[in-house]
């Protein structure tokens, strides 16, 4: 079988590891590695999304043969970071996978999310050297380590502040994780004997496994409605490869994968509040700028108190200052910032010293130079909107979508979106999410039909 091959194969290369740097000297350099990231960094980043996307670098497989021919694989890394990748599993077996140390290790220095060493441990030196070239998880595979051994190589992994990532695929291989003591759960849809694949195999296995041990889907997951059936599911994380390695635009792919999300700006009432109360939008916007859907700061902090738990509030905000933004922050009337006027870096700069709430940065699109100034913000994200002289949004106007860059960063897109081109624009696009106002109002008031109308269409193209 193939498994037994890339194990007799790994033997022989930790052996061979270990004549190079002997395994008192890998303890020694382990015990001593600082970390980028806290201990247990790579759980924590599962917590807390609904579901984190573990994404993959890889260059090759056993079924597959080579994946990428074109292999750059820091950028691979860095598009991952910027697309809001939960984690990053990184190939180091090379002879069948054809990975490296190295490319972990060069990872590891660009990006500042947790990465997961993939390979096939079979030795506890393995584990220390893990965490000399920088991973924060390993990979411990049910079908080649009996109970007792992951049991003390789970052990290790707490002592050393790694993650232990405990990969099984039917019943029996639950059990032993469950036995072991693991706090996170693999199931690879994947047999690894002879490489067939079953999405459904994670459903069916979560039933066995706790709700409070994490639980990741591995392997076979190509469409958004997989990720809607795994959700559902109970599912914490999914760990995507090939799907992503053979994506050109690997952004607008995971775009496509996560589904768009929604934002409905420039809420001003408490009919406002009700009507997203019930559909459930994944954003809102109080506009504090001086527009005609402008709020004040006790109308916003009495609307964010009747607004649902899980939606997120937006505040927007033009040419503003940093003390009123923050303090807004401060006080949860929002959760999020967005900056719709002529805010430069050292205003972003300034502003992230004082709070901790993501930063969504309008861009205002003319010509094609004006993606650049997205690409270059520190924001972590951008809204693509269309430019009009002397205004700073609300035009309810399109821009020429054609010129959105291949590979572009994750972005909200606005400007004249309505329920009449949403599923063209997402279809097309696959923006992260999209922001609407005007659209959804019937003269100037938010039409609580419009606003469902919308919603479940976007809903619909996230099935």
């Amino acid at each position: 079988m193939i498994l037994d091959d890339i194990v007799e194969k790994t033997r022989l290369r930790v052996k061979k590891d270990k004549q190079t740097v002997p395994e008192m000297q890998m303890i020694k350099l382990a015990e001593q590695t600082q970390g980028k990231l806290p201990p247990f960094a790579f759980e924590q980043a599962l917590k807390e999304t609904d579901i984190g996307f573990i994404c993959e670098v890889k260059k090759a497989s056993p079924s597959k043969g080579v994946i990428a021919e074109e292999f750059p694989y820091v950028q691979i890394a860095k598009d991952y970071e910027r697309s809001k990748a939960a984690c990053i599993s990184v190939l180091t077996e090379p002879d069948f996978f054809q990975g490296r140390n190295e490319y972990l290790m060069e990872i590891r220095q660009a990006v500042g999310i947790p990465i997961l060493r993939k390979d096939f441990v079979i030795d506890a030196y393995q584990i220390y050297q893990a965490k000399v070239i920088g991973a924060d998880a390993v990979l411990l595979i049910c079908a080649i380590l009996d109970t007792d051994t992951l049991r003390e190589f789970i052990r290790l992994c707490d002592r050393l502040g790694l993650t232990a990532l405990v990969e099984a695929h039917d019943e029996e291989e639950i059990a032993s994780a469950l036995a072991a003591g693991a706090r996170l759960i693999g199931v690879n849809n994947r047999n690894l004997k002879d490489f067939t694949v079953d999405i459904h195999n994670s459903m069916r296995l979560r039933k066995l496994v706790p709700e409070q041990i994490l639980f990741v889907a591995e392997s076979g997951i190509k469409t958004t409605g997989d990720i809607q059936e795994l959700k559902k599911a109970g599912v914490n994380g999914v760990l995507i490869g090939e799907t992503l390695m053979r994506a050109a635009d690997k952004p607008r792919m995971l775009n496509r994968l996560r589904g768009t999300k929604i934002k409905i700006c420039g809420l001003r009432r408490e009919e406002d509040i009700e009507a997203v109360n019930r559909w459930r939008p994944d954003y809102i916007g109080f506009v504090f700028a001086n527009t005609k859907r402008k709020v004040t700061d006790q109308e916003a902090k009495h609307l964010k108190s009747i607004l649902a738990k899980d939606i997120t509030a937006v505040g927007v905000f033009v040419n503003d200052t940093v003390e009123h933004v923050a303090a807004l922050c401060r006080e949860k009337v929002i959760d999020m910032v967005q900056l719709h006027g002529d805010e430069d870096e050292a205003f972003l700069t300034a502003l992230r010293k004082e709070i901790s709430c993501p930063i969504l940065r309008a861009v205002r699109i003319k010509e094609q130079e004006d993606f650049q100034k997205g690409e270059e913000s520190s924001a972590d994200y951008v809204l693509l909107d269309t430019y009009r002289e002397q205004m700073y949004g609300g035009t309810g106007e399109t821009f020429d979508t054609d010129m959105i860059p291949e590979g572009y960063r994750p972005y909200f897109l606005a400007g004249g979106i309505s329920a009449d081109n949403v599923k063209n624009r997402i279809q097309a696009l696959h923006p992260y999410a999209v922001d609407v106002s005007s659209s959804v109002e019937t003269d100037g008031r938010k039409d609580p039909e419009k606003i469902r109308e919308i919603i479940e269409k976007v809903r619909e193209c996230n099935e």
